[in-house]
This record gives C-alpha cells, sequence and structure tokens, in this order.
C-alpha cells in the first residue's frame, strides 16, 4: 500500500531544511548514535550563552536518583527578582530517547520563568542504549519526586506544577504522568506534550507516511526504540511508563495538552493518545497543525500556523493555572 505524505506547509519549508541540516545531518542510526551525541555537543550552547543576559538565576544541582541507582543532575532556573507560591515547570529533554541533554530545548522554560514568574527544572536523564528503559523515565520521576518534596526551598505552589516536553520528552512527560498517578506520586496540575513519542510499535500510517522524509522519520523513531527497549519492542514486555500509548488506562491523568504536526511521524499516535483519554471521561486539548513538521514552531516561528501553535499552547497553560 502507498502512504501518500501529507503536504508541507508552504511557510514552513524553508525551517524543515534548516531543521534537517543543523540537526538530523547524520542519518540516526545504530552505529551513528555516538557520532550524532558529537555533533549534538556542538549546537547546544553554553547555559549562559542561552540565557545571554536575561534576567534567569541558574543553578545546577544533583539529587537522588531512583532507588539504586545514580543521582540525576538539574538546573534549575528563577526569576532573578525571586519567587514565592510560583507556577513550576517540570522539563524534559527531547532527543529520541538516545541524545541531548538537559539544556536541549531549555529556551522555551526560561521563556516561561519569564512570561509567568515562574521556577523551571530541567532533568538529565540516562540515555539509551546504555541505560536501557525504563531507566530514562524513572530518572525523570526521580527528578519530579524532588521538585516535589522541595517546592517550599524552590518557592514553587506544590499545586501547580506543569510537566513538560517535546518529541522524546513528551514522551516521558506522559509517563511520569502515568507513574504519578500509579505510585500517588506529586501533583500534577497539567501535562503539556509537544509532537509526544508514545508507541514503540511505529505502524500507524502516519509513520508510514514519512519514511525517508521530513524531520524525525520513521527510520529514526525506529532507532530511539530499539536503542531503548533492544528485544522487547513490540512485544507485551514493553512497559507503559516507557510507551504511554501501552496503557490500558488512561483515566485519573493530569489535564493534557497534546500537539502534533499533521506532516509527521507522531500524528496517528498522538491522536488516539488524546481520544483515548477522552473516552475515560479524562481532560485533552488537542491540537493537529496543518502541514507542520516534527519541531515547526522551534524552527518556522516566523510561519503563521508557528505562531498560532505558540499562541494556543500559551493559552492552554493560562487556563490551566488560572483554575
Amino acid at each position: 500500500m502507498t502512504h501518500t505524505p501529507v503536504p508541507y506547509d508552504p511557510e514552513l519549508e524553508e525551517g524543515l531544511a534548516a531543521f534537517v541540516e543543523l540537526v538530523e545531518g547524520i542519518p540516526l542510526r545504530a552505529d551513528t548514535i555516538q557520532v550524532n551525541r558529537a555533533h549534538f555537543a556542538t549546537i547546544v550552547p553554553p547555559i549562559e550563552q542561552i540565557v545571554a543576559g536575561r534576567p534567569v538565576e541558574v543553578e545546577h544541582r544533583t539529587v537522588p536518583g531512583p532507588v539504586g541507582s545514580p543521582d540525576v543532575a538539574v538546573t534549575i532556573l528563577r526569576p532573578a527578582s525571586g519567587a514565592t507560591d510560583a507556577v513550576g515547570f517540570y522539563g524534559i529533554h527531547g532527543g529520541g530517547m538516545v541524545l541531548g541533554n538537559r539544556l536541549f530545548g531549555i529556551d522555551e522554560l526560561i521563556d516561561h520563568v519569564l512570561r509567568f514568574d515562574a521556577v523551571a527544572v530541567s532533568v538529565e536523564y540516562r540515555l539509551a542504549p546504555e541505560n536501557p528503559a525504563p531507566a530514562g523515565v524513572e530518572d525523570c520521576y526521580a527528578g519530579l519526586l524532588w521538585m516535589a518534596q522541595h517546592t517550599a526551598e524552590l518557592g514553587i505552589d506544590p499545586e501547580r506544577i506543569i510537566v513538560t516536553g517535546a518529541s522524546a520528552g513528551a514522551g516521558l512527560s506522559a509517563g511520569v504522568a502515568l507513574l504519578a498517578r500509579d505510585r500517588s506520586g506529586p501533583t500534577i496540575a497539567g501535562q503539556l506534550l509537544n509532537s509526544p513519542m508514545i508507541d514503540d510499535r511505529n505502524e500507524t500510517v502516519s509513520s508510514r507516511q514519512y519514511d525517508g522524509i521530513g524531520a524525525w522519520d520513521r527510520n529514526n523513531n525506529d532507532t530511539g526504540w530499539n536503542a531503548l527497549l533492544g528485544a522487547s519492542r513490540r512485544t507485551d514486555a514493553v512497559s507503559p511508563y516507557v510507551a504511554p500509548a501501552r496503557a490500558t488506562d488512561l483515566s485519573g491523568l493530569p489535564p493534557a495538552y497534546i500537539e502534533v504536526g499533521a506532516a509527521e511521524v507522531f500524528r496517528d499516535e498522538a491522536i488516539d493518545y488524546a481520544t483515548r483519554i477522552w473516552a475515560t471521561g479524562g481532560q485533552a486539548e488537542l491540537h493537529v497543525w496543518s502541514g507542520a513538521y516534527h519541531g515547526f514552531s522551534g524552527f518556522s516561528p516566523n510561519a503563521l500556523v508557528s505562531q498560532t501553535a505558540n499562541a494556543t499552547r500559551l493559552s492552554w497553560i493560562r487556563r490551566i493555572l488560572a483554575r
């Protein structure tokens, strides 16, 4: 069967080309993970350069990891003016489960700190394949536990913590929300899932439409899931905390904001996840952006659809915080 891809919004094509050239110049395969990591190290600037004089205080800490596992590094971002009973953003970086660090994509957390007078924590988690599942999601949950247990020290309102991430970070955010529910863990006010990587099976129509084309195509997705799960991939042994699309019960979760491009691999699994949250009577807000590629709003910020997506995401955050 032929799977004709959804065409890209013409306004986004220049940004898509820039994304592929900058981020995916080296095809991500099992034997290129290390060289891709080395490349990523050249495109993620130091935190001092990222902050660039903005009124944000930066602190790096090491906090307890999962029981029996190494400690976890976090970066804390606060308004220079201080914070009391502030909104808390818990950020989990993307990178297909195999790439990146806690500074990758941290610009959005800095924007949230300034816009909402918030405190943000960005977590470093162990990457696959050296650290197979569930190491990554357990690290992320450990970091959230630490944040929730230190809200007074951090100046955070414990009832207003939003877990947020993009791509693999969104998949891990969804996994953390499931863990918090099932372990009677920290209160999460909302989960912001931007193009979530949540289904190891990679068998949807959209995953087949973007095979060899676009940003984060089917082949990259296979590489990430293979590294994370190894021989257990596509079997019943896969944990729903690692691949949240595997969860059979999506009830009792914090309100979810789920966004995805219509022209990317993760479209169909994101739609299905929102649909199954609604089926339980849960709260989810779903946006499928026409003609949009994976990561479009960051790499094509001036396009009309990107401006609309960014404004809509902020609208959801404001509505969550107003409850």
